[in-house]
């Protein structure tokens, strides 16, 4: 009997090329669909909810596939860690409708970028911080923020110059918060373009350096061109950490 099944996963991306699955290298979905697959005995597509960069992490990405298996969700989540490698995890396994689609039926996701500027190197955080030679003024990146939350063409914040789809999208929040040596970018929205939340990560660190204004943000945009925004953010700092649906 086919059902859809639901499924949370949480992973350390360090030494993956990313989310989507790709020939010969090692990537989330293809481990997922040979575990899978392994257990089916039929080759299973796994489908995700967006498409998270190579070295980029998730705490709780979503996914969903269609098996004929008799085990219940429970016994899917212990086959799948078991046979999953160490850094990838299956959270949860629910039965969903047999509409439900992990990519189309997101209605909004949560990232957040980990940034560290304190005397002392955080040793265990390292691979999931990406560390700052620099101390950025937080409230001049507040103030540069608020221009790029909203509905707007972030057609300069994409990493893609051959995107043909629109690179219109809605980020609702962008949330800026210093702990200590810590600084963390909570970006909220309905999705975002590829590399576009280490663009703007990026680009608010120029401004934390004093490198752009805070009210050169509009001009950017308006732009339309990748060249007229900062630096694209390392890959390590950034994490997934929840889909809306």
């Amino acid at each position: 009997m086919k059902k859809n099944y639901k499924m949370t996963i949480c992973y350390d991306g360090s030494r993956y090329y990313g989310w989507e699955h790709q020939p010969d290298r090692d990537t989330i979905q293809g481990k997922l669909e040979n575990v899978l697959s392994r257990m089916c005995g039929e080759d299973i597509d796994v489908i995700g909810a967006g498409r998270t960069d190579a070295g980029v992490h998730a705490k709780a990405m979503v996914a969903n596939a269609v098996l004929n298996t008799e085990l219940s969700p429970e016994e899917i989540r212990d086959y799948m860690n078991r046979y999953l490698p160490d850094d990838i995890a299956v959270k949860e396994v629910r039965e969903a409708s047999e509409r439900f689609h992990a990519r189309y039926k997101a209605v909004g996701k949560l990232y957040c970028y980990t940034c560290f500027d304190g005397p002392v190197k955080p040793v265990f955080q390292r691979k999931y911080v990406t560390i700052l030679d620099f101390h950025p003024d937080v409230e001049k990146m507040r103030r540069a923020a608020a221009y790029l939350e909203g509905k707007h063409d972030y057609k300069s914040f994409c990493g893609n110059p051959k995107m043909k789809k629109s690179t219109v999208r809605v980020v609702d929040k962008i949330e800026i918060v210093r702990k200590g040596g810590f600084i963390y970018f909570n970006f909220h929205g309905t999705g975002f373009l590829q590399n576009m939340v280490r663009i703007l990560t990026g680009t608010l660190l120029e401004v934390g350096k004093g490198k752009i204004k805070p009210e050169q943000m509009p001009e950017i945009l308006e732009a339309k061109n990748r060249q007229a925004a900062g630096p694209t953010a390392p890959p390590g700092g950034l994490c997934l950490v929840k889909v809306d649906y």
